[in-house]
């Protein structure tokens, strides 16, 4: 039984050499227990070992030099093995040391050595040695768990990324492996492959994950119902490599430089004042850097150069000060803050949504810019309808509940010690230690991981976590945020401030995972100034603290695990020196402190071992070692310290010293105050967990500390008290009940806590733990003091909060609590479970008790939520979601009568899925409405009484307010709750107004709002839609509550902000704070149109009015707009261009009307504009090589430059004058295909489309197509996806597949005669049109317009010659654009009205791509060759006019060629090139302003969405960029100094991507590969999942199992496939590597038995493989064949299986042993085409036997035998030989010889193929002769029998099927293959017909029969 099987569970394209794909045993492949190739030294034996219950070889001795296994057995010799990883299976011995050599080989021959020990301590590399510490987890392993330093481990190594990110080096081979002492190994392998050990394959299979499970041979055994990790380690070196992009590091780049390389933007700084320190670190990091800029970051993107434009090299990567201010448009801007972040993960607010500033509104001291802005917002006054809420702001943020932001150790005091500044997730919070008031610092995105305050208290800067990190500086005393810039570091960990505050030291790791720390110079931040990057360096010893020295600015310290070292800024860049820690060494730092001494000269470190540490600062010695040890003194009040001993110490996480004292924090959750002798402990104070940080006040009179748990305290030294200020949750938040009358507020979360907040003061009151189980649910008595909790025990608890203890306990729910509502009198309380019961209790007294429970009402899908259950204003009315979740019923609160039940799914009728209810909530009364918020992000207003539809409201549209009745109501509380209408950012939730976004965290917020009346806001926007779209974070919801007594809400999660504002509003703007609009305010202002001779119609060029970049105060805004406008007269002659011209002759003399040329004034020598350049170069003339084969202008008629002229009906107008020329398309030479995989290129096929056939009349067809397994990869933009209506549609092969994507039903629009090229959606989702070749009966391809909601089609259009390219519908559906291919090179336009030809261009060079201007339907844009070629289109009367204009790409982007193009924010156009670039061009000047390396590939997919970009390209990548910064770039020109672009998310898919369409929001899309995969894409969670996948080759066979449950396929790609009968959908799939599988056999019924269930697959290579369906893992392997077996199957009794080979011989082989016993060669000569084997006695035929087996092959010849294999028996039957044709009625390609038995009478033999007539023939085996002859049309080359009724189905290599009814003898004919139907197969039920053309499968429902 062989398993070297080279096989793998998804599609990895064939690398060389094969024998070590998908993975190669080492031991196995070397033998090493033989020692021949292989050495061993020192004391190696063989044992066996009890854990994985096999042989392993243990390794051991005391000097590892010494006792080692080395492979090969030489240094002369190489193993040769190309595995990108190598996975290394051992157990390090307890106690020992362990050591690994490997040598790596170079593509440059150069020999590397990698090694990993335990011993090693820190990381040390030269130029040909790498020394890695391996460092073995700690921990307290669980009961009968071995410790983690002696487990078994799986080490995987990537040897390309080692060597790739260490020493810039790329990876050819690995040499030699040296295994030293002391471990045990079991085995060594290497792949190409990156397998997950921790996943079998059924998980992995269930759970849809990205992964490759790992081989069953190099798996580790997991006892049943336990976990992996609990008993093994698995180490992946590096770790992120998965993640990185190794490919963007160029080998030029130096190691240091190599880790920073990546897709990160920069833009060319501008000249900024510095400090005096500054300057000299800045010139010399210029001089050092400036010349290898270009080379540190190979992706940066490149500013395109500018006239007059100065520009320096310099690391600046700040936006500071008020002259260069990022400020994004965002309808949403805090008034403190003054830059936008530029990451893009939040949304911007539209340009109908900004409303302009106000001149009464504009600060006195505002600068030019903002002026400038300020007119460009009053441009759009008039055009765009400002809408705002009121009053303006609807929400404030008014205060937190909750510490701590990525860590819990940053809390910093101010310098007068009245204040504490700490983090709550993304807010920064200033709390007033006396008063508990709060100050809120707004702006950042993500969890604030670090915090800096300068000695003077004046500046405070933060960073947050999420890559690539965002640091901010503010002003403390205003809260205003001075700078905003992007840090190299990637989650930076750690900052400090020099004393003078012109100094930030931040330290974290780089996207390598190598610590870096970076330095920046901010003095010059706030005086119009910005930060600048100093200096930057890498590390190789671990960082935990870093802190600049209070005397001296240029001196830092930092510590880690085994380093203490200080830092020296100097002559621009920074040095570090190693303090000699002698013993020490070995220890793991933790904090660090200099002593607030007049001398400053010392040193305090902690460790985590109890060791304190005096430095120093000057001889960097250490002066005196203590350690930190409890011991209990008898009869003492407290444990007592000594500080020198031995043992275990006090683990310190934290110090911070003073004049005189020190206080020291440590993980018992002790805060300690020593003297500096650390004689005895001055104070002690317990916490509730281990404390993280601590810090002295500035008077020493206080000390902070801060827990992991999220407590925030002081300590008072002088009246020894402490104080707690902040308390959180420790886990995740689930719920909360507001009580207003007592002011409460009550949470539950996951750390099984209810705590009670007081409302007034944030503060904790109340704390109730439930270590059993997890409280789900809260809600409060209206009117006792207590409340209600619901448990997922499915108990409800009712509790006092004036005793404090558990007043009653009601278990009558079985599930978790889902739901808990209290009516608003107080006299009953609803609840509500998973398991979809209800219960109604009487709640008026004390003790509620239980009144009534309903079982199987509410739904049981729905998650725990505040807005499960909910009773109506006046306490008569309770709704929820239930019994399912799309329907909504209403009942009366007492009797629990059903008064409403809605049906959800309904409402929506012109939707395409079924529409569920999420949330609830009533509306005030009157007038008493229902809202339900819908997974279709829909909110839905009824009638709650009848429950009708009132209003629909789109997502997050409206907001739904009333303000509080003032009379109390009859139980004294408040009524009416205002209800509130939000969208929820996830795909599969919206909630009214409770869930609000994706984050989950254990922070509270409250915001405040001002008092207002009730009112139904107009569809505008939600403010809480974009407070969902501001938090970051995973899709989990936050919630919602309102407090009525105030106005304010509740929310819960991690709250983020774009631009540091209140986002729940369109902002009034702040005076002294310009409101600034989205992109420029450009007014096109067109020219009028003149009439001319004839009735001509000429397009004036588009007048853009704008301020051009650069201009100042007088030039830009002197109170005209420039340009301004002149009329300048036309020339006697324009030129006109005919479209069939073609050459220089073609250009034609016409007349014309007068056009208006744009002209500027003081603007001559502007190089951006030119003479008189405008946005379409109008002035400029045309360069000779513009368009080398036509399309020339005439410099004297400016006006008119490219202008062609068209009439109605297409043709062009007669040329006037001599310079007629010919309308001919002849062309000088045969095209040739570009070298760019945009085009489609039809695949090759010999079939040609029959004629003349029986096609059967509508209603009358046996056979309905019932769907399409398959995508056509080939094809080019042939996926549509409307994610508002759910209309999906693409194309396998000439058939449009319609397929609803919940139900799986598939519509099929046949009438294409050749495969389909592209398709194109309209934009109202009404008409798809399609594009196909051209067939071999027509001149010109077929462009098909289809009708969507009837699924007819519409027209039929014909224009191109050869294909069609691209497709394009106008914004506005009035015009179709097609684009012919590299060899029709047309351009045309199409009326949608009528369908006629309006223009149509022939263009002089192959285009790529082309797509409208969104904005404008008149323009088009088009790439191809080296430009971007724009249209522009008007029409008036019966003609049309086009003017061309072609911008070449700047030779700075370099010479390559365009090939995909989108629109991004108005007015920029990206365009994808096939060398991997992005370039980004203004269109209102018609330039390229930026560009940037986006991929290694071509890219042949662009599309862009607000602020994201998505890049598709043929290396298989799919990128999502970040592109919200570039409006920004475009009018700050080379101003600008933040980071621009950056890449958000990165896919591998299994093919060059050719479509892709994704949602307005471009969270989620579907992608086409030309591997034939249909992938649905979700950028939230990261993930691909196949919607559609076929084959990619040839499909050679299909089988069914016996239940029919489940059919296989096989084909030339190498694949197995099994796919569920019953949805189509791809289950299980085998892939042999570099192999055709050419036939396929299930085993038959009578293995019934699941586990038996086996498919047998012949590959080309003459192996037979076995694959077990249960299990998904190949049984076993044969090689009974020399060569490719193309007949397979299986015996009756499925334990013998018949193969047959192309050279005719038949073998037989028992699977159970895998041996082949015997060989038939009675076919020898010819290929065998079909085996057929059924069980049935032949006595009456001649022979005895039990099993009936037939061969046919290809020589005409058919043999049947009788044979019983278990005695070794096989008699022939009959031989049956036809006669072959003459040669000259051959076909090309010749058809097999077709043989089965009949399946409706068992004598009958059926055979078709080659012969003198195309026909079937009936044979009888017991008459011997020929009973029946059906003629056919063509020579068959498939069939298949029905084993139901007598049908017979038969494949032409015409693209016909036929099914023959072979009782009545009528025949029907049927199309839709693209190609020969080499393959037919009825399933056993008879219900179903599979036929196969080339890689497309069709499944056919049998009607009729």
């Amino acid at each position: 039984m062989a398993r070297d099987s080279r096989w793998v569970w998804h599609l990895t394209p064939p690398c060389p050499p094969v024998w070590q794909q998908p993975f190669l045993n080492v031991f196995r492949h070397f033998k090493v227990d033989e020692w021949k190739r292989s050495s061993k030294e020192g004391d190696v034996a063989v044992v066996t070992d009890k854990t994985l219950k096999c042989t392993v070889y243990r390794v051991r001795g005391p000097v590892s030099a010494g006792n080692y296994i080395q492979l090969p057995k030489t240094s002369t010799q190489s193993l040769g093995l190309t595995g990108r990883y190598l996975y290394v299976l051992f157990r390090p011995l307890p106690a020992k040391h362990f050591v690994i050599h490997l040598d790596l080989c170079t593509e440059d021959s150069q020999v590397i050595r990698v090694s990993f020990s335990n011993f090693f301590k820190e990381f040390k590399s030269t130029a040909t040695w790498l020394q890695f510490p391996f460092i073995c987890e700690t921990g307290t392993p669980r009961k009968g768990v071995g410790s983690p330093g002696a487990r078994w481990t799986c080490l995987q190594l990537d040897l390309h990324d080692i060597l790739l990110v260490y020493l810039n080096r790329r990876y050819s081979q690995l040499k030699s492996i040296r295994l030293c002492a002391s471990l045990l190994v079991r085995n060594l392998y290497t792949s190409d492959l990156c397998f997950d050990p921790a996943v079998t394959v059924a998980e992995a299979r269930r759970a849809k994950l990205p992964i490759t499970p790992i081989p069953r041979e190099m798996a580790f055994p997991v006892p049943k119902g336990e976990s992996w990790h609990d008993h093994y380690v698995h180490v992946r070196f590096p770790s992120d490599s998965s993640k990185t992009s190794s490919e963007a590091v160029q080998k030029s780049c130096s190691p240091s430089e190599a880790v920073l390389a990546g897709p990160v933007p920069r833009l060319l700084p501008h000249p900024a004042a510095f400090s005096k320190l500054v300057q000299d670190s800045l010139a010399l990091m210029v001089q050092k850097h400036g010349p290898t800029a270009s080379r540190q970051a190979p992706s940066v993107p490149r500013p395109l150069p500018e006239v007059s434009v100065s520009c320096e090299r310099s690391e600046v990567c700040s936006v500071g000060g008020p002259s260069g201010r990022s400020q994004e448009p965002l309808a949403w801007v805090k008034a403190t803050d003054k830059h936008v972040v530029s990451d893009s993960l939040h949304v911007s607010a539209r340009q109908t949504t900004v409303e302009p500033t106000a001149p009464e509104d504009a600060s006195p001291q505002e600068s030019p810019g903002r002026k400038q802005n300020q007119q460009e917002a009053a441009l759009g006054k008039d055009r765009f309808q400002q809408r705002s809420f009121l009053p303006d702001p609807v929400l404030r943020l008014k205060g937190v509940i909750g510490f701590g932001g990525h860590s819990t150790k940053w809390a910093l005091w101010t310098r007068d010690g009245a204040a504490v500044v700490y983090p709550c997730h993304a807010v920064i919070v200033v709390l007033c230690v006396n008063t508990r008031e709060q100050r809120l610092f707004l702006g950042h995105t993500d969890k604030v991981s670090a915090l800096a305050l300068d000695g003077n208290g004046s500046l405070l800067a933060s960073a947050q976590a999420r890559p690539h990190s965002m640091l901010r500086l503010w002003d403390f005393q205003t809260g205003e945020c001075l700078s905003l810039f992007q840090s190299p570091v990637h989650t930076v960990c750690s900052l400090s401030f020099s004393d003078s505050g012109e100094v930030l030291c931040g330290v974290g790791k780089d996207r390598h995972g190598r610590m870096m720390v970076v330095v920046w110079g901010t003095a010059q931040v706030g005086r119009g100034g910005e930060a600048v990057i100093l200096t930057k360096v890498h590390s190789d010893v671990d960082i935990q603290a870093f802190e600049v020295a209070f005397f001296d600015e240029t001196r830092m310290a930092s510590c880690g695990r085994g380093s203490v070292r200080l830092w020296r800024l100097r002559g621009g860049g920074l040095r570090s020196c190693p303090v000699d820690l002698g013993e020490h060494h070995a220890l793991e730092f933790t904090d660090l402190a200099f002593r607030q001494a007049q001398d400053g000269h010392t040193l305090y470190v902690c460790s985590r071992s109890g060791h304190i540490l005096e430095i120093d600062h000057q001889s960097m010695a250490v002066r005196r070692a203590r350690r930190l040890l409890p011991t209990q003194t008898p009869g003492g009040p407290l444990p007592q310290k000594q500080a020198f001993s031995s043992g275990p110490g006090i683990a310190i996480s934290s110090l911070s010293v003073s004049q005189a004292k020190c206080a020291v924090g440590s993980e018992d959750g002790y805060l300690r105050l020593w003297p500096l002798d650390f004689s005895s402990v001055l104070l002690e104070a317990e916490h509730e967990g281990p404390i993280s940080s601590v810090r002295v006040s500035p008077d020493g009179l206080r000390v902070l500390s801060t827990t992991s748990s999220g407590h925030l305290g002081f300590l008072d030294i002088l009246s020894r008290e402490y104080s707690v200020l902040v308390r959180s949750h420790a886990a995740p938040v689930l719920a909360l009940a507001t009580e207003c009358s007592r002011g409460q507020l009550a949470t539950v979360s996951q750390d099984h806590t209810v705590r009670i907040w007081d409302l007034a003061t944030l503060q904790q009151l109340y704390d109730f733990a439930s270590p059993e189980e997890a409280p789900c649910a809260v809600a409060f008595h209206p009117t006792q003091p207590t409340f209600f909790c619901g448990f997922s025990s499915g108990a409800v608890r009712s509790f006092s909060l004036e005793a404090t203890e558990v007043l009653v306990e009601h278990r009558c729910h079985r599930g978790a609590i889902t739901g808990l509502a209290a009516s608003p009198d107080g006299s009953l309380l609803f609840s509500s479970c998973s398991r979809g019961s209800l219960a109604q209790y009487h709640s008026g007294a004390p003790r509620c008790r239980i009144l009534r429970v309903a079982a199987n009402v509410v739904c049981q899908e729905a998650c725990p939520n505040p807005s499960a259950l909910v009773v109506s204003g006046d306490s008569r009315l309770l709704a929820f979601v239930g019994p399912s979740k799309y329907t909504v019923t209403v009942m009366d609160t007492t009797s629990l009568d059903e008064l409403l039940r809605v049906d959800i799914g309904t409402l929506d009728l012109a939707g395409s899925r079924l529409d569920s209810a999420v949330a609830i909530c009533f509306g005030p009364a009157p007038p008493g409405h229902l809202l339900v918020s819908t997974s279709s992000n829909m909110v839905a207003v009824l009638d709650a009484t009848s429950g009708r539809l009132v209003r629909e409201l789109s997502a997050g549209m409206a907001v739904f307010c009333s303000r509080p009745p003032t009379g109390p109501s009859r139980c004294g509380t408040t009524q009416h709750r205002p209800a509130l209408a939000a969208r929820c950012t996830s795909a599969t939730q919206s909630l009214c107004g409770l869930w609000l976004s994706p984050p989950t965290s254990s922070n509270s917020l409250v915001w405040e709002t001002p008092s207002f009346s009730g009112t139904f806001w107009p569809p505008l926007r939600s403010p809480l839609q974009e407070v969902s779209k501001a938090l970051p974070g995973p899709p989990q919801p936050a919630k919602l509550a309102w407090v009525q007594d105030n106005w304010r809400t509740w929310c819960l999660g991690p709250m983020a902000f774009p631009g540091s504002r209140c986002p729940c509003h369109p902002r009034r703007p702040h005076p002294g704070w310009t409101s600034v609009p989205g992109p420029p305010r450009t007014m096109m202002v067109r020219a009028g149109v003149l009439g001319g001779p004839g009735g001509d119609v000429c397009l004036a060029p588009i007048l853009t009015c704008f301020a051009a970049p650069g201009l100042g105060e007088g030039q830009g805004h002197g109170g005209t707009l420039l340009p301004r406008l002149t009329v300048s007269p036309l020339s006697s002659g324009a030129f006109s261009m005919s479209d069939e011209s073609c050459g220089p002759e073609g250009l034609c003399q016409a007349s014309g009307p007068p056009v208006l040329v744009q002209k500027e004034a003081g603007r001559a020598g502007d190089g951006a504009w030119g003479a008189t350049g405008g946005p379409w170069d109008l002035g400029r003339p045309p360069h000779p090589r513009d368009w080398p084969s036509g399309l020339r202008t005439d410099p004297a008629a400016p006006g008119r430059q490219g202008m062609v002229t068209y009439r109605a009906n297409g043709e062009p107008k007669a040329p006037i004058g001599p310079g007629a020329c010919s309308t001919g398309r002849a062309r000088a030479q045969p095209p040739t295909r570009p070298d760019s995989y945009r085009h489609f290129t039809t695949r090759y096929k010999a079939s040609l489309l029959a004629k003349g056939l029986s096609f059967p009349a509508v209603g009358d067809e046996q056979l309905h197509l019932k769907a399409v397994m398959g995508y056509n990869g080939n094809g080019r933009a042939n996926l549509v996806w409307r994610p508002d209506t759910g209309f999906f549609a693409y194309t396998c092969g000439r058939l449009v597949v319609v397929e609803d994507l919940h139900s799986g039903v598939q519509q099929h629009w046949l009438g294409h005669p050749e495969e389909i090229s592209t398709l194109a959606l309209s934009h109202d989702a009404q008409v798809l049109a399609s594009a196909s070749g051209r067939s071999s009966t027509a001149s010109r391809c077929q462009i098909r317009v289809w009708d969507v909601p009837g699924g007819s089609c519409r027209q039929l259009l014909s224009h191109h010659d050869t294909a069609v390219q691209a497709l394009a519908f106008s914004p506005d559906d009035r015009l179709l654009v097609t684009l012919g291919d590299y060899g029709d090179r047309t351009l045309a336009l199409w009326s949608t009205a009528t369908y006629e030809l309006v223009s149509s261009t022939c263009l002089p060079e192959p285009v790529h791509g082309v797509a409208f201007n969104p904005w404008d339907a008149g323009e088009l844009a088009c790439v191809g060759q080296g430009a971007v070629t724009l249209w522009l289109l008007q029409q008036r009367g019966g003609d049309v006019s086009l003017q061309v204009h072609r911008e070449p790409i700047p030779e700075e982007v370099g010479g390559c060629e365009l090939t995909s193009l989108c629109y991004g924010t108005t007015p920029l156009l990206y365009c994808g090139s096939n060398a991997g670039q992005v370039c980004v061009w203004d269109m209102c000047v018609g330039r390229c302003f930026l560009a940037w390396d986006a991929d290694d590939g071509e890219i042949g997919v662009l599309l862009c969405s607000g602020a994201r970009l998505v890049s598709g390209s043929n290396t298989r990548r799919l990128r999502l960029w970040a592109v919200g910064a570039v409006p920004e770039l475009r009018r700050k020109g080379s101003g600008v100094r933040s980071s621009s672009v950056f890449m958000e998310r990165e896919l591998t898919l299994d093919g060059a991507v050719v479509s892709a369409v994704f949602h307005e929001s471009m969270d989620m899309g579907v992608v086409g590969t030309t591997a034939g995969t249909l992938w649905y894409v979700s950028w939230t969670e990261g993930t691909s999942t196949r919607l559609i996948s076929g084959h990619r080759s040839k499909v050679n066979e299909v089988v069914f199992s016996p239940s029919e449950s489940h059919c296989a396929t096989c084909s030339d790609d190498g694949s197995v496939r099994v796919w569920s009968v019953a949805s189509m959908e791809l289950l299980i799939q085998f892939q042999v590597l570099s192999q055709s599988c050419l036939c396929l056999s299930w085993s038959p019924p009578s293995c019934e038995h699941p586990e038996q269930q086996r498919v047998a697959a012949g590959y080309s290579d003459g192996t037979l493989r076995l694959f077990s369906i249960p299990r998904i893992a190949m049984e076993l392997k044969m090689h009974p064949h020399s060569a490719a077996l193309t007949a397979i199957a299986f015996s009756a009794d499925g334990q013998t299986i018949l193969s047959g080979d192309k050279d005719g011989l038949v073998a037989v082989s028992r699977p159970r042993t895998g041996m082949t016993f015997r060989v038939l060669s009675d076919h020898r000569g010819a290929p065998i085409c079909t085996i057929q084997s059924t069980r049935r006695e032949y006595g009456d035929f001649g022979a005895e036997g039990v099993d009936l087996w037939l061969a046919a092959s290809g020589d005409q010849q058919v043999s049947v035998w009788a044979s019983n294999w278990l005695q070794d028996r096989c008699e022939l039957v009959d031989w049956l030989s036809f006669p072959a044709p003459a040669l000259t009625e051959v076909p090309s390609c010749l058809p097999p010889s077709l043989a089965a038995f009949c399946p409706w009478d068992e004598a009958l033999l059926v055979c078709a193929g080659l012969g003198v007539h195309h026909e079937v023939v009936f044979y009888s085996l017991r008459q011997k002769q020929v009973m029946e002859k059906i003629p056919l049309p063509f020579f068959a080359v498939s069939m298949s029998l029905s084993p139901g009724a007598h049908l017979m189905a038969i494949g032409f290599s015409e693209r016909v099927l036929r099914l023959v009814d072979c009782a009545s003898g009528a025949v029907q004919d049927f199309a839709g293959h693209d190609d020969s139907v080499q393959l037919c197969r009825f399933a056993p039920s008879a219900r179903l017909l599979f036929t196969a053309a080339h890689s497309e499968i069709l499944v056919w429902e049998v009607t009729g029969h």
